[in-house]
């Protein structure tokens, strides 16, 4: 059961209003009538090559989040080294497990 203080907030008539009138004038995003619904394809059907990459999934996960505390001089450098700081910095302890004794 949802606890009562968890639900969304309700929208007074005004601001449903709004939210109505907001959409029905966005010629970029119509909202759907009947026909369209009609006229809609699966994602699979339209783009296959695309819908098989979603279904994809791993067989095990190849990262793992964890949480790790780095000082903040050490975040700035690789930070200023530019775009994919993260993947420079993942690299650093792919080397350093390599000299680790296996178990």
């Amino acid at each position: 059961m949802i606890e009562r203080d968890r639900l969304p907030p309700t929208l007074i008539d005004t601001e449903e209003a709004a939210l109505r009138a907001g959409i029905a004038s966005d010629p970029d995003n119509p909202e759907w009538i009947e026909g369209d619904f009609r006229r809609a394809r699966p994602v699979a059907d339209v783009f296959p090559d695309r819908a098989a990459r979603l279904r994809k999934t791993q067989d095990a996960p190849i990262q793992q989040r964890v949480g790790l505390a780095i000082d903040r001089d050490v975040l700035d450098r690789f930070r200023a080294t530019g775009p994919d700081w993260k993947k420079r910095m993942n690299a650093i302890p792919h080397e350093a497990a390599e000299d680790l004794p296996t178990a």
